[in-house]
Protein backbone atom coordinates (compact mmCIF):
# COMPACT_ATOMS: atom_id res chain seq x y z
CA UNK A 1 0.00 0.00 0.00
CA UNK A 2 0.96 3.67 -0.92
CA UNK A 3 0.30 7.06 -0.13
CA UNK A 4 -1.12 8.61 -3.40
CA UNK A 5 -2.06 11.88 -2.34
CA UNK A 6 -3.10 14.21 0.15
CA UNK A 7 -5.68 16.67 0.31
CA UNK A 8 -6.95 19.52 2.94
CA UNK A 9 -10.19 21.17 3.62
CA UNK A 10 -10.34 24.39 5.85
CA UNK A 11 -13.52 24.54 8.39
CA UNK A 12 -14.82 27.07 11.20
CA UNK A 13 -17.16 26.08 13.66
CA UNK A 14 -18.50 28.49 15.15
CA UNK A 15 -20.14 29.04 19.23
CA UNK A 16 -23.90 28.90 20.18
CA UNK A 17 -21.83 31.43 22.95
CA UNK A 18 -18.65 33.25 22.94
CA UNK A 19 -16.69 32.25 25.57
CA UNK A 20 -13.58 33.89 27.94
CA UNK A 21 -10.45 32.50 29.75
CA UNK A 22 -7.90 34.20 31.52
CA UNK A 23 -6.32 35.09 28.35
CA UNK A 24 -8.73 34.31 25.48
CA UNK A 25 -11.67 35.37 23.97
CA UNK A 26 -12.89 32.53 21.68
CA UNK A 27 -16.22 32.67 19.39
CA UNK A 28 -15.29 29.58 17.04
CA UNK A 29 -12.56 26.97 16.33
CA UNK A 30 -11.01 26.55 12.40
CA UNK A 31 -9.57 23.50 11.42
CA UNK A 32 -7.42 22.17 8.55
CA UNK A 33 -8.74 18.60 7.92
CA UNK A 34 -6.08 16.40 6.27
CA UNK A 35 -7.08 13.52 3.90
CA UNK A 36 -4.17 11.17 2.83
CA UNK A 37 -5.42 8.82 0.29
CA UNK A 38 -4.02 5.38 -0.78
CA UNK A 39 -3.70 3.09 -3.35
CA UNK A 40 -5.61 0.91 -2.37
CA UNK A 41 -8.67 3.15 -1.39
CA UNK A 42 -8.08 3.88 1.91
CA UNK A 43 -8.03 7.58 3.24
CA UNK A 44 -6.86 8.13 7.04
CA UNK A 45 -7.29 11.34 8.32
CA UNK A 46 -6.10 14.19 10.88
CA UNK A 47 -6.62 17.39 11.60
CA UNK A 48 -4.78 20.40 13.24
CA UNK A 49 -7.02 23.46 14.22
CA UNK A 50 -6.73 27.12 15.98
CA UNK A 51 -8.43 29.90 17.39
CA UNK A 52 -10.07 31.78 14.51
CA UNK A 53 -9.70 31.09 10.91
CA UNK A 54 -6.82 33.75 10.72
CA UNK A 55 -3.69 31.64 10.36
CA UNK A 56 -5.20 28.72 9.20
CA UNK A 57 -3.15 29.21 5.98
CA UNK A 58 -0.21 29.09 7.32
CA UNK A 59 -1.23 25.50 8.90
CA UNK A 60 -2.20 24.41 5.56
CA UNK A 61 0.75 25.06 3.43
CA UNK A 62 3.19 23.43 6.49
CA UNK A 63 1.05 20.70 5.71
CA UNK A 64 1.78 20.24 2.24
CA UNK A 65 4.97 21.49 2.35
CA UNK A 66 5.80 17.44 3.61
CA UNK A 67 3.58 16.50 1.09
CA UNK A 68 7.07 15.18 -0.87
CA UNK A 69 7.73 13.07 2.41
CA UNK A 70 5.00 11.17 2.69
CA UNK A 71 3.19 10.62 -0.94
CA UNK A 72 4.74 7.73 -2.39
CA UNK A 73 5.54 6.24 0.54
CA UNK A 74 4.42 2.95 2.75
CA UNK A 75 2.27 4.42 5.44
CA UNK A 76 3.60 1.42 7.83
CA UNK A 77 6.69 3.13 8.05
CA UNK A 78 4.83 5.68 9.90
CA UNK A 79 7.94 6.30 12.48
CA UNK A 80 10.46 6.30 9.28
CA UNK A 81 8.42 9.21 7.67
CA UNK A 82 8.07 10.88 11.00
CA UNK A 83 12.40 11.19 11.75
CA UNK A 84 12.25 11.93 7.68
CA UNK A 85 9.67 14.84 8.20
CA UNK A 86 11.79 15.76 12.01
CA UNK A 87 14.68 16.23 9.79
CA UNK A 88 13.35 18.28 6.75
CA UNK A 89 12.03 20.91 9.39
CA UNK A 90 15.30 21.58 11.09
CA UNK A 91 16.01 24.63 9.34
CA UNK A 92 12.66 26.19 10.89
CA UNK A 93 12.79 24.94 14.04
CA UNK A 94 11.34 21.30 15.78
CA UNK A 95 8.43 23.80 17.78
CA UNK A 96 5.14 25.83 16.61
CA UNK A 97 3.92 25.46 13.13
CA UNK A 98 6.67 23.01 11.79
CA UNK A 99 5.07 20.42 14.33
CA UNK A 100 1.35 20.98 14.05
CA UNK A 101 2.36 19.71 9.77
CA UNK A 102 4.11 16.62 10.97
CA UNK A 103 1.21 15.64 13.93
CA UNK A 104 -1.55 16.66 11.56
CA UNK A 105 0.06 13.84 8.92
CA UNK A 106 1.22 11.22 11.34
CA UNK A 107 -2.48 11.12 12.79
CA UNK A 108 -3.53 10.71 9.15
CA UNK A 109 -1.02 7.63 8.39
CA UNK A 110 -1.81 5.94 12.26
CA UNK A 111 -5.27 6.19 11.04
CA UNK A 112 -5.19 4.63 7.43
CA UNK A 113 -2.66 1.84 8.93
CA UNK A 114 -5.23 0.87 11.04
CA UNK A 115 -8.08 0.87 8.99
CA UNK A 116 -5.74 -1.16 6.36
CA UNK A 117 -6.04 -3.83 8.67
CA UNK A 118 -9.22 -3.83 10.32
CA UNK A 119 -7.78 -2.37 13.75
CA UNK A 120 -7.62 0.35 15.95
CA UNK A 121 -4.73 2.13 16.85
CA UNK A 122 -5.30 1.36 20.50
CA UNK A 123 -4.78 -2.33 19.55
CA UNK A 124 -2.21 -1.86 16.85
CA UNK A 125 -0.47 0.18 20.13
CA UNK A 126 -1.35 -2.55 22.47
CA UNK A 127 -4.42 -2.22 24.39
CA UNK A 128 -4.48 -2.00 27.87
CA UNK A 129 -8.00 -1.12 28.92
CA UNK A 130 -11.46 -0.06 27.41
CA UNK A 131 -12.24 3.01 29.19
CA UNK A 132 -11.05 5.89 30.76
CA UNK A 133 -12.26 8.54 33.10
CA UNK A 134 -13.54 11.55 30.88
CA UNK A 135 -13.47 15.09 32.44
CA UNK A 136 -15.44 17.70 31.14
CA UNK A 137 -14.05 20.89 30.11
CA UNK A 138 -16.36 22.28 27.72
CA UNK A 139 -17.56 25.16 30.10
CA UNK A 140 -17.48 26.15 33.70
CA UNK A 141 -15.55 29.94 31.85
CA UNK A 142 -14.70 32.78 33.92
CA UNK A 143 -16.98 34.94 31.98
CA UNK A 144 -20.13 32.84 33.79
CA UNK A 145 -21.70 34.06 37.53
CA UNK A 146 -21.27 32.06 40.32
CA UNK A 147 -24.85 31.09 40.16
CA UNK A 148 -23.91 30.26 36.27
CA UNK A 149 -21.38 28.08 37.36
CA UNK A 150 -23.01 26.49 39.83
CA UNK A 151 -26.05 25.53 37.57
CA UNK A 152 -23.48 24.26 34.91
CA UNK A 153 -21.75 21.78 37.37
CA UNK A 154 -25.00 20.13 38.34
CA UNK A 155 -26.20 19.86 34.82
CA UNK A 156 -22.85 18.21 34.06
CA UNK A 157 -22.77 15.73 37.05
CA UNK A 158 -26.81 15.01 35.35
CA UNK A 159 -25.12 14.06 32.47
CA UNK A 160 -23.38 11.58 33.99
CA UNK A 161 -19.64 13.22 34.06
CA UNK A 162 -17.66 12.28 37.78
CA UNK A 163 -15.07 15.03 36.97
CA UNK A 164 -14.64 18.55 35.23
CA UNK A 165 -12.95 21.98 35.26
CA UNK A 166 -14.02 25.15 36.02
CA UNK A 167 -11.74 28.16 34.64
CA UNK A 168 -9.84 30.83 36.53
CA UNK A 169 -8.61 34.29 36.13
CA UNK A 170 -11.24 36.71 37.84
CA UNK A 171 -9.33 39.82 38.83
CA UNK A 172 -8.67 39.24 42.56
CA UNK A 173 -7.67 35.90 44.35
CA UNK A 174 -10.49 36.27 46.74
CA UNK A 175 -13.35 35.75 43.62
CA UNK A 176 -11.60 33.13 42.27
CA UNK A 177 -11.07 31.22 45.43
CA UNK A 178 -15.08 32.31 46.31
CA UNK A 179 -16.08 30.69 43.05
CA UNK A 180 -14.78 27.53 43.30
CA UNK A 181 -15.83 27.08 46.73
CA UNK A 182 -19.37 27.62 45.16
CA UNK A 183 -18.76 24.79 42.62
CA UNK A 184 -16.96 22.27 45.02
CA UNK A 185 -19.93 23.04 47.00
CA UNK A 186 -22.19 21.88 44.74
CA UNK A 187 -21.34 18.70 43.30
CA UNK A 188 -21.25 15.66 45.22
CA UNK A 189 -17.96 14.95 47.23
CA UNK A 190 -16.49 11.65 44.41
CA UNK A 191 -17.23 13.95 41.48
CA UNK A 192 -13.73 15.46 40.64
CA UNK A 193 -12.85 19.13 40.31
CA UNK A 194 -9.88 20.80 38.68
CA UNK A 195 -9.24 24.53 37.77
CA UNK A 196 -6.97 26.10 35.28
CA UNK A 197 -5.51 29.59 35.22
CA UNK A 198 -4.82 29.48 30.90
CA UNK A 199 -1.10 30.99 32.18
CA UNK A 200 -2.97 33.89 33.15
CA UNK A 201 -1.35 34.50 36.76
CA UNK A 202 2.59 35.38 38.12
CA UNK A 203 4.11 33.02 40.27
CA UNK A 204 2.78 34.83 43.73
CA UNK A 205 -0.45 35.20 42.37
CA UNK A 206 -1.23 31.67 41.74
CA UNK A 207 0.81 30.20 45.07
CA UNK A 208 -1.75 32.46 46.90
CA UNK A 209 -4.64 31.36 45.61
CA UNK A 210 -3.73 28.01 45.25
CA UNK A 211 -3.22 27.91 48.80
CA UNK A 212 -6.45 29.15 49.47
CA UNK A 213 -8.03 26.40 46.95
CA UNK A 214 -6.03 23.50 49.33
CA UNK A 215 -8.96 22.58 51.08
CA UNK A 216 -11.41 21.72 48.08
CA UNK A 217 -8.89 19.09 47.07
CA UNK A 218 -8.27 19.78 43.40
CA UNK A 219 -7.42 16.85 41.08
CA UNK A 220 -5.20 19.65 39.80
CA UNK A 221 -4.40 23.04 38.99
CA UNK A 222 -3.70 23.29 35.45
CA UNK A 223 -1.33 26.37 33.72
CA UNK A 224 -0.97 28.60 36.80
CA UNK A 225 1.67 30.54 34.41
CA UNK A 226 3.00 31.16 31.33
CA UNK A 227 3.88 28.16 29.79
CA UNK A 228 7.34 28.90 28.86
CA UNK A 229 8.32 29.67 32.44
CA UNK A 230 9.11 26.47 33.73
CA UNK A 231 11.26 27.73 36.20
CA UNK A 232 8.22 29.31 37.53
CA UNK A 233 5.86 26.39 37.45
CA UNK A 234 8.14 24.46 39.16
CA UNK A 235 7.77 27.20 42.21
CA UNK A 236 4.11 26.69 42.27
CA UNK A 237 4.29 23.11 42.43
CA UNK A 238 7.18 23.00 44.65
CA UNK A 239 4.98 25.59 47.32
CA UNK A 240 1.57 23.58 46.44
CA UNK A 241 -0.03 20.05 47.80
CA UNK A 242 -2.05 20.47 44.75
CA UNK A 243 -0.67 19.05 42.22
CA UNK A 244 0.45 21.16 39.05
CA UNK A 245 -1.07 20.26 35.43
CA UNK A 246 0.82 21.66 32.47
CA UNK A 247 2.62 20.79 28.92
CA UNK A 248 -0.37 21.55 26.25
CA UNK A 249 1.86 24.23 24.42
CA UNK A 250 4.74 22.26 24.94
CA UNK A 251 5.90 20.63 21.88
CA UNK A 252 7.71 17.01 20.79
CA UNK A 253 9.77 15.15 23.64
CA UNK A 254 12.68 17.41 24.38
CA UNK A 255 10.01 20.18 25.49
CA UNK A 256 8.37 16.92 27.80
CA UNK A 257 12.18 16.55 29.37
CA UNK A 258 13.00 19.73 29.99
CA UNK A 259 9.42 19.50 32.29
CA UNK A 260 10.52 16.37 33.55
CA UNK A 261 13.85 17.32 34.66
CA UNK A 262 12.58 21.12 36.17
CA UNK A 263 9.93 19.33 37.81
CA UNK A 264 7.40 22.19 36.54
CA UNK A 265 4.42 19.74 36.88
CA UNK A 266 2.77 16.84 38.47
CA UNK A 267 0.77 15.97 35.50
CA UNK A 268 1.51 16.55 31.62
CA UNK A 269 -0.70 16.81 29.23
CA UNK A 270 0.70 16.90 25.43
CA UNK A 271 -1.39 18.20 23.11
CA UNK A 272 -1.37 15.67 19.77
CA UNK A 273 -0.64 18.49 17.38
CA UNK A 274 2.06 20.16 19.13
CA UNK A 275 3.72 17.27 20.02
CA UNK A 276 4.11 15.73 16.59
CA UNK A 277 1.05 13.63 16.44
CA UNK A 278 0.29 9.66 17.59
CA UNK A 279 4.22 8.54 17.47
CA UNK A 280 5.70 11.42 19.24
CA UNK A 281 2.88 11.53 21.80
CA UNK A 282 3.48 7.94 22.85
CA UNK A 283 7.26 8.68 23.18
CA UNK A 284 6.68 11.55 25.73
CA UNK A 285 4.09 9.09 27.69
CA UNK A 286 6.60 6.71 28.30
CA UNK A 287 9.31 8.83 28.89
CA UNK A 288 7.09 10.28 31.71
CA UNK A 289 6.04 7.04 32.39
CA UNK A 290 9.81 5.91 33.62
CA UNK A 291 9.29 9.35 36.21
CA UNK A 292 5.82 8.02 37.27
CA UNK A 293 4.27 11.17 36.22
CA UNK A 294 0.67 10.49 34.79
CA UNK A 295 -0.63 12.27 31.54
CA UNK A 296 -3.75 13.97 30.36
CA UNK A 297 -4.17 14.22 26.75
CA UNK A 298 -5.18 18.10 25.60
CA UNK A 299 -8.30 18.35 23.67
CA UNK A 300 -8.52 15.96 20.86
CA UNK A 301 -10.65 14.09 22.31
CA UNK A 302 -12.22 11.93 19.98
CA UNK A 303 -8.16 10.77 18.58
CA UNK A 304 -6.71 9.99 22.00
CA UNK A 305 -9.23 8.09 23.11
CA UNK A 306 -7.04 4.98 21.39
CA UNK A 307 -4.06 6.52 23.09
CA UNK A 308 -6.15 6.17 26.69
CA UNK A 309 -6.54 2.97 25.97
CA UNK A 310 -3.17 1.84 25.46
CA UNK A 311 -0.82 3.82 27.79
CA UNK A 312 -0.94 3.25 31.19
CA UNK A 313 -0.46 6.49 32.71
CA UNK A 314 -3.62 8.21 31.07
CA UNK A 315 -5.46 8.94 34.32
CA UNK A 316 -8.14 11.03 32.40
CA UNK A 317 -9.11 12.34 29.44
CA UNK A 318 -10.56 16.22 28.42
CA UNK A 319 -13.88 16.21 26.76
CA UNK A 320 -13.94 19.27 24.88
CA UNK A 321 -17.26 19.27 22.76
CA UNK A 322 -16.12 21.55 20.42
CA UNK A 323 -15.52 19.19 17.61
CA UNK A 324 -17.96 16.45 17.94
CA UNK A 325 -20.30 17.86 14.93
CA UNK A 326 -17.17 17.36 12.36
CA UNK A 327 -17.52 13.41 13.08
CA UNK A 328 -19.89 10.79 12.00
CA UNK A 329 -19.60 8.82 15.05
CA UNK A 330 -20.25 10.03 18.46
CA UNK A 331 -18.75 9.59 21.89
CA UNK A 332 -20.14 7.04 24.02
CA UNK A 333 -20.21 7.82 27.88
CA UNK A 334 -20.78 5.22 30.66
CA UNK A 335 -20.43 5.48 34.44
CA UNK A 336 -18.21 8.51 34.13
CA UNK A 337 -15.68 6.72 31.72
CA UNK A 338 -15.44 7.53 27.78
CA UNK A 339 -15.58 3.66 26.55
CA UNK A 340 -12.49 3.38 24.01
CA UNK A 341 -13.82 2.30 20.41
CA UNK A 342 -13.02 -0.81 18.59
CA UNK A 343 -13.22 0.85 15.37
CA UNK A 344 -10.20 0.89 12.57
CA UNK A 345 -7.97 3.35 12.68
CA UNK A 346 -8.97 6.14 15.06
CA UNK A 347 -12.23 5.62 15.31
CA UNK A 348 -13.59 8.77 14.47
CA UNK A 349 -14.65 9.38 10.17
CA UNK A 350 -15.25 13.04 9.42
CA UNK A 351 -18.89 13.84 8.51
CA UNK A 352 -19.03 15.15 4.69
CA UNK A 353 -22.58 16.86 5.28
CA UNK A 354 -21.07 18.49 8.39
CA UNK A 355 -17.89 19.21 6.45
CA UNK A 356 -19.34 20.95 3.70
CA UNK A 357 -21.69 23.16 6.43
CA UNK A 358 -18.55 24.48 8.19
CA UNK A 359 -16.44 24.56 4.79
CA UNK A 360 -14.76 28.35 4.63
CA UNK A 361 -15.19 29.50 1.09
CA UNK A 362 -11.35 30.81 0.72
CA UNK A 363 -10.29 27.99 1.83
CA UNK A 364 -7.49 28.11 -1.02
CA UNK A 365 -9.03 25.37 -3.55
CA UNK A 366 -6.52 22.72 -1.54
CA UNK A 367 -9.14 19.37 -2.27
Amino acid sequence: MKVTGMRTIRVKVPFDQPIRTSIHHIDSIACVLLYLDSDAGITGEGLVWALGEGRLAVLDEMIHSLADRVVGQDPHRHAGIWGEMWREVNFYGHKGITLFGIGAIDMALWDMVGKAHGLSVCRLLGQSRERVRAYHSGGLWVSLSTDELVAQAKDYVAQGYRAMKMRLGRPTVAEDAERVAAVRAAIPAGVELMADANQGFTVDHAIRLGRLLEAHELTWFEEPVQAYDLEGSARVAAALDTPIASGETEYARYGFRDMLERKSADVLMPDLQRVGGITEFVKVAHMADAFDVPISPHVYTEQCLQLCGALGNVRHTEYMPWFGALYNETIELVDGDFLVPDRPGLGFTFDEAAVAQFRLSDDGGSQ
